[in-house]
């Protein structure tokens, strides 16, 4: 096993993290952002507001990215399983 394989594999391991993770922080950032403008203009500070609006723009993104996001995690797991063989040499 060499050090650039290493290295392509540790890259692939944060190119997918980032594709699974990446659209929901986006949209518990959005969501937080939009609530706290809101809360700033009408002078309503109820931190409950915001963990509501965080906790649907998440479920609402892994809805629609979800099945994206598991066909790549699951495409990463077997290409890494399949290379086994290739690591323990």
């Amino acid at each position: 096993m060499s050090a650039d394989y290493v290295l392509a594999l540790f890259a692939g391991v944060l190119k997918v993290t980032l594709i699974i993770s990446g659209p929901l922080l986006l949209a518990a950032l959005v969501g937080g952002l939009f609530v706290g403008i809101i809360q700033t203009a009408t002078q309503i500070n109820e931190p409950s507001i915001a963990f509501v609006v965080k906790c649907t723009a998440v479920i609402v993104t892994l809805l629609l990215v979800g099945p994206y996001a598991a066909q790549k995690a699951i495409s990463y797991t077997r290409d890494t399983f399949g290379s086994v063989a290739q690591v323990v040499r």
